[in-house]
């Protein structure tokens, strides 16, 4: 019997039982769902054979994640999976839902923890990170700890929040078991080894304790049907429209692809991530200016390819990262890129504003096709916030993609993924996979007012809240605050706010269109402008959203709205910026920013 199908009539249990159960079962992850599943039946065998269900705590491996784009989820993933598969008693647990107050309990800890923004911790890790570097973390002693740090290398502060953990754990007096290990964004093979350096390691620590270890059935089994990062599922793009209008200066696509029969279902604030593959042209042009033969052989791991077919699918061409520019600063030999590469900041600006191409283009280098392809990274997946509700699109989901392009020296560059979406002919086959992000969730009364502030593409996923508010019948309040530059231009889905403006699904719609008049507006001015009312929505209740470029705009909104609650809560600087902490700690303030 499907659980969905359970009732208190087909089982011992209450009705309020089956409830809960399928509250919390939707809520799990398949490794969690096999984690209660092999805990229950421990459970349930040694309460027959005892008579009761009390017993010693067994010796248990907690594996902590904590993630902003679900890489640091998948490895710890994988590596409770292979835990489980060696016998051991896993805990996976985000570190999100875990609870600060156990871990002077733990005895055996292993955290995979991602770096977000500038050096910061990702959401679901911010409260176990205050935690720690508080005066109310614990002594450790007892705790034999690893640490996998993911970051990228194009980035300022490289891998810091698994070295906060590290340094603090250590402060703490916790011993480690195999040093911290730093992954760059191609950190699969790193993340392997190290998975399997601390199951090695752990080993006489589990043995000298002499626990009895649970036995839980592999999760393998129960994640094979889903569709992962590793194995996408490859959709039907059904269309790729412009939204914006003909003069203007940019170009930004709602972007429809057939999930079909394949199971794939998403929570409005969820992303897709998309597999793409670069451009022909950008791959002739790469090929043409090193002198190198597209049809040349090349092996990739286990598989053996042509150049240029390595290129297209799987190296990345759009992106640097700074291990890239100093080996080419080294076969170049110019003066000038040497000495760029050896400062981290000029370096790291290069990197932001430059692509393969460039490159190629400007220092001129001898190399081979495998040399090359050695170079590069792989291509990794684009993410994108989900633009639709599947209350309402049903098999169907939904982005909205602005098409990067940058003018270089009278040359179009592209970003891979964007353009890969923006050209893409009706059918085109299009490989994607869901990504959760239960950090960017509607509240879960409907009857609770939401304020949304999304300026251009960051829109995307109010969009699916309004889509899902609207099927739910929510009566609480909703307000928009919408930016961009033109009113004529570039007011992305104007009719469906005109529409749900008029059934009065959507409250209120502010926008701020910045070159429409001589002085520029943005969306963080409406929300001064706007402040007195905007503080009253926060008083009852209302949860606050903010989706879109992580660089400026969501700091500048935030800054804004210190000042509303400065303003008309009559609170000074630190009690304005504890109010909005407060609200972050309590998921009514919620950001996805990138």
């Amino acid at each position: 019997m499907l659980l969905k199908e359970l009732s208190s009539l087909a089982s011992p249990l209450s009705q309020g039982q089956v409830d809960k159960l399928k509250q919390l079962t939707a809520e799990l992850s398949a490794v969690q769902l096999a984690w209660v599943g092999g805990y229950l039946s421990a459970t349930a065998q040694l309460g027959a054979s005892t008579g009761s269900v009390e017993s010693t705590p067994e010796q248990t491996i907690t594996i902590l994640y904590g993630s902003q784009t679900g890489n640091g989820r998948g490895v710890a993933s994988e590596l409770a999976e292979k835990a489980l598969a060696q016998g051991y008693a896993v805990n996976l647990v985000s570190m999100a839902d875990y609870k600060v107050r156990q871990l002077k309990q733990e005895t055996l800890l292993l955290a995979v923890v991602s770096t977000h923004g500038e050096g910061e911790a990702p959401d679901d890790a911010i409260e176990l990170h205050k935690f720690l570097a508080s005066k109310r973390a614990p002594s450790l002693e007892n705790l034999h700890y690893s640490v996998l740090a993911l970051g990228d290398s194009s980035y300022e502060f490289f891998c810091q929040t698994g070295k906060d953990f590290e340094q603090r754990l250590a402060a703490l007096g916790a011993k480690s078991i195999v040093p911290l290990t730093e992954c760059d964004v191609d950190y699969e093979a790193a993340a392997s080894t190290w998975q399997q350096n601390v199951l090695e390691a752990v080993k006489p620590l589990i043995s000298a304790a002499s626990a009895s270890v649970v036995s839980i059935s592999s999760v393998t089994s129960a994640t094979s049907s889903a569709f992962t990062k590793q194995k996408p599922y490859s959709a039907e793009l059904l269309v790729s429209q412009k939204l914006t209008g003909r003069d203007s200066d940019r170009d930004v696509r709602h972007v429809e692809i057939d999930l079909g029969e394949s199971g794939l279902s998403y929570q409005v604030g969820d992303a897709l991530g998309v597999w793409f593959t670069n451009s022909a042209d950008l791959v002739n042009e790469i090929i043409e200016q090193l002198s190198l033969d597209g049809a040349t052989q090349v092996t990739l791991g286990d598989e053996t390819l042509s150049l240029s077919q390595a290129l297209t699918e799987k190296r990345e061409l759009t992106q640097l990262y700074p291990g890239l520019v100093q080996n080419w600063a080294q076969l170049s030999g110019d003066e000038a890129l040497l000495a760029l590469s050896e400062d981290r900041e000029q370096t790291r600006q290069f990197v932001l504003n430059h692509q393969l191409a460039d490159l190629v283009a400007q220092y001129p280098v001898d190399i081979t096709a495998f040399q090359l392809v050695e170079l590069l990274r792989p291509i990794t997946p684009r993410l994108y916030s989900i633009a639709s509700s599947q209350s309402e699109v049903e098999s169907e989901v939904h982005l909205t993609v602005a098409l990067v392009e940058d003018q270089r020296n009278g040359t179009s560059r592209f970003g891979g993924a964007s353009q890969f979406l923006a050209t893409a002919d009706e059918g085109a086959e299009v490989k994607v996979y869901v990504e959760p992000n239960n950090h960017f969730r509607l509240p879960e009364n409907p009857e609770t007012p939401v304020i949304m502030i999304g300026p251009g593409t960051g829109v995307a996923p109010f969009r699916a809240f309004m889509q899902e508010r609207a099927v739910q019948g929510a009566t609480g309040e909703s307000w928009l605050f919408f930016g961009n530059p033109h009113f004529e231009q570039d007011f992305l889905y104007q009719t469906e706010w005109q529409q749900y403006l008029n059934d009065g699904s959507l409250t209120r719609l502010d926008s701020a269109f910045s070159r429409d008049q001589a002085h520029k507006i943005y969306v963080q001015h409406r929300i001064t402008e706007r402040g007195e009312a905007l503080w009253q929505w926060l008083e009852n209740g209302a949860h606050l959203y903010i989706c879109g470029d992580a660089e400026r705009m969501a700091k500048d909104v935030h800054q804004a709205l210190l000042e509303v609650v400065k303003q008309f809560g009559g609170k000074d600087d630190e009690q304005a910026a504890a109010y909005l902490e407060a609200l972050r700690s309590d998921k009514r303030y919620q950001k996805d920013v990138y």
